[in-house]
């Protein structure tokens, strides 16, 4: 694995981390369901990074769609259609309520991976 990889494996790693503090200590209407939602597409960025050779471009196109599938899935009402609506887990992981200011908050995650990502690498 290339020094590359081990930084994003690393971010990834942090970013996971960090998303379990979120996920434990804020109880609040701001840094749960805001910023956990913005930081899981630079999350999945930078795990796919991590695990694959596609370009950026590609990976921050795929990352955001995922975020969007996930998002899309608390719109059709997934877990109760599962009957998981009362797996802490699966609400944790997948959500229970759709909603676009989540939307938006993964797309400006994707954003700010775009503005701060090298140029020669977004490529798709």
């Amino acid at each position: 694995m290339g020094h590359a990889k081990w930084a994003y494996g690393g971010l990834a790693a942090g970013l996971l981390g960090l998303e379990g503090l979120i996920a434990r200590f804020a109880h609040d209407h701001f840094i749960r369901p805001y910023a956990g939602d913005f930081l899981i597409t630079i999350f999945l960025y930078c795990l796919g990074r991590a695990l694959t050779r596609w370009p950026a471009g590609r990976v921050l196109v795929g990352a955001l769609l995922l975020s969007y599938l996930v998002e899309l899935t608390q719109y059709a009402h997934l877990l109760a259609a599962l009957g998981w609506q009362h797996v802490r887990v699966a609400r944790l992981v997948l959500g229970s309520a759709f909603s676009w200011a989540d939307m938006l908050a993964y797309t400006l995650g994707a954003l700010l991976v775009l503005a701060t990502g090298p140029r020669r690498s977004v490529q798709f």
